[in-house]
């Protein structure tokens, strides 16, 4: 008996498949890793070159004065960067974690208003979000008779930590779902009630998922210190544009301060994608 397949020459459309790249939230850490030594020298190489491209002329005291500088870019500058990085990431963390687990949450209302949060400030400008702090903010309040002033960095600090509380929310709540579901099953099986077995099964798997992609969004939070600036917070970059004030602004100055806080945020970024990515190896479960 012989099979007899109709065939026909027309023409047939074919379903239309959306292929792209997928979200990658561990795409910064990527990249900074994947940077190759030699060229952050031959940068760090070209920058008294380009200097002198911009202002024309040979002029050593551009370096001179960010010899002088240098110290106080450091320790009054970028150290702050790194405090208010590490504010920021703690409150955002401790908030974010409550955030998606409220995602997860039984109630329908309390997921609702969740997710609307999560969305609202993962997918708004940074900048806007520090202007809205800022401005919705007080300058100082009344508490008990004394009154508290709130400085610009506590303003930049909240600002700062509502998108990586955002972040870090669907960071947990990715991670909370993806612990196999015989886990929870398992558990109900032994009698557990579901905030046991959150708290004493399914988070503590989860922590090591977290921790990979948490590193990665501090990179990127240190990374976008700098537009505190705009607030008027007197980090690095300010700090800067004050000490190029005070040597009367030439040109020359520019490459050599701008360029130093630069290598300021690589050097502290590089070896935390670094170590990113290494630790995404080491706690990847291998099949």
């Amino acid at each position: 008996m012989s099979l007899i397949v109709d065939k026909s020459d027309l023409p047939v459309l074919k379903p239309f498949r959306l292929r792209g790249a997928a979200y990658d939230e561990m795409y910064f850490a990527r990249w900074l890793a994947s940077i190759p030594l030699i060229w952050v020298v031959a940068i760090a190489i070209a920058l008294p070159g380009l200097a002198l491209a911009q202002s024309g002329s040979v002029n050593p005291n551009a370096y001179e004065a960010l010899w002088r500088w240098m110290p106080f870019l450091l320790t009054n500058g970028f150290l702050f960067n790194v405090v208010i990085s590490l504010l920021a990431m703690s409150i955002g963390t401790a908030l974010g974690v409550l955030l998606g687990l409220a995602q997860i949450s039984r109630s329908k209302i309390i997921r609702r208003v969740a997710w609307f949060l999560t969305q609202l400030f993962r997918n708004s400008p940074w900048l806007v979000l520090l202007f809205i702090v800022l401005l919705a903010v007080p300058f100082q309040i009344e508490l008990f008779g004394q009154t508290i002033r709130i400085p610009a960095w506590m303003k930049a600090v909240l600002g700062l930590s509502l998108p990586v509380m955002a972040n870090i929310s669907e960071i947990v709540r990715g991670a909370v779902l993806s612990v196999p579901s015989g886990q929870w099953e398992a558990s109900e099986s032994l009698g557990f009630t579901r905030r046991q077995t959150l708290y004493e099964i399914v988070l503590p798997q989860c922590v090591k998922r977290m921790i990979p992609p948490w590193m990665n969004w501090y990179a990127i939070l240190t990374m976008a210190t700098p537009l505190c600036s705009l607030l008027g917070v007197e980090e690095i970059i300010t700090l800067s544009r004050q000490a190029m004030s005070a040597e009367n602004n030439p040109p020359e100055l520019l490459v050599p301060f701008y360029g130093f806080a630069l290598v300021c945020f690589f050097l502290y970024c590089y070896p935390i994608a670094r170590f990113t990515i290494w630790l995404e190896r080491r706690v990847s479960v291998k099949l």
